[in-house]
């Protein structure tokens, strides 16, 4: 009896070691930066940045590797004090509750080994959460919620249009306040269930994309097999996310379901983080007609940092991707959408977004539409769309 006992007081100790360096030791393969800050630019250029009322990013992974987002790390690419110092007012921080074993770009199996699934146990997590893509999804959230908690006064969750205006208000006497939305990267994270879309709206997830990178009850995935539209499933939720005011972001969804929640959706859709075919013709980027629907529709998309969106070399690509948005629709449609902490390789972290704003001054755009693109469009969009 002794024995057993020792024998499980090792492997709970192996159990504890693990969960405080296998997760992080993972996140350091999967979210490596190409460039260390800190992060040099043109004093013209910096000067500009430095009079950036509101910057803003639509698309951030950071709640999957469960860090410590009040403490700033040396890994990954975005935490609470890096946005402070990147001057960022507000990040979408978007749930992944599920990853296919091999993800790429061309076809994904939804049936494939679940990757999320390891990481959950190696974090830590319930056991409530290691076969349930909802529970994960509900886990993170709650996650965020208490990280902004633990800022005080000094960090919101925007879930409203009065949230957002009390952060504008807030952030005109005092830079340090910052605000968090909250999305989820595949509508697989609600297991069928319409029901759970009042959850996690409740919750405050106010950003949902119907497919990630593989086909699930919504309907085809960019990345997926079949390539499908919205099933009837797919189309009830697009109606009852219009109606509880859950924006729709069609990054990663297949062409058909793209052109399916155009046609029925009656709320301005998001496309939180892609690139465009005329600069890396790639199946998860859009063409240009589809940007000019987008635009149509009045939404807006989010242009991403890593090189499976843009090519390489990314920043003068990443520039290039929102000039021909830019140049085809107009500036007003043009956001950040980095994907930071999704798996990607990046040029540079949060901290490093003053090279953006001087990469668009070196293409020739004006202060105001560097500003458009750094933060206000984001700020205009959900000023007027958040409820």
């Amino acid at each position: 009896m002794k024995k057993f006992l020792l024998f499980l007081g090792i492997l709970f100790i192996i159990y504890l070691i693990g969960i405080n360096t296998v997760p992080q030791y993972i996140e350091s393969q999967r979210n490596p930066v190409k460039a260390i800050g800190p992060h040099q630019v043109s004093p013209e250029a910096q000067a500009l940045y430095d009079r950036l009322d509101f910057i803003s990013d639509l698309h951030c992974d950071a709640l999957l590797w469960g860090r410590n987002l009040n403490k700033r790390e040396d890994r990954g690419h975005v935490d609470f004090p890096r946005m402070r110092e990147a001057n960022v007012a507000l990040e979408m921080f978007t749930i992944v509750s599920k990853s296919p074993a091999g993800q790429n770009i061309q076809s994904n199996s939804e049936d494939a080994f679940d990757n999320i699934t390891p990481l959950t146990i190696a974090k830590g997590e319930s056991p409530w959460n290691w076969f349930s893509l909802f529970n994960r999804t509900i886990s993170q959230s709650e996650a965020l919620a208490a990280f902004v908690e633990n800022e005080e006064e000094k960090a919101i969750f925007v879930k409203s249009k009065a949230d957002l205006e009390k952060l504008i208000e807030a952030r005109k006497s005092d830079k340090q306040v910052i605000g968090a939305m909250l999305g989820i990267e595949g509508g697989h994270a609600l297991e069928g269930t319409l029901e759970n879309l009042d959850a996690v709206h409740a919750a405050g997830v106010r950003m949902i994309g119907p497919t990630h990178f593989f086909d699930n009850e919504f309907g085809g995935s960019a990345h997926g097999k079949n390539g499908a539209g919205l099933s009837d499933f797919g189309k009830a939720a697009v109606k009852r996310m219009n109606e509880l005011g859950i924006f729709i972001d069609l990054a990663h969804s297949s062409p058909a379901i793209l052109e399916d929640v155009l046609s029925i959706t009656t709320e301005p859709v998001i496309v939180s983080h892609t690139g465009v075919r005329a600069v890396m013709d790639s199946p998860r980027n859009l063409t240009d007609e589809q940007i000019q629907k987008i635009a149509a529709n009045g939404g807006i998309i989010g242009i991403a940092f890593f090189d499976m969106a843009v090519g390489t070399p990314e920043l003068p690509n990443i520039i290039a991707s929102m000039k021909h948005v830019r140049d085809l629709v107009g500036v007003q449609y043009v956001a950040l959408g980095s994907d930071y902490d999704g798996s990607v390789v990046v040029p540079f972290d949060i901290t490093g977004l003053p090279l953006i704003a001087e990469g668009l001054m070196n293409a020739g755009f004006t202060e105001e539409e560097i500003r458009a693109v750094m933060g206000e469009n984001v700020k205009r969009f959900f000023l007027k769309n958040l409820r």
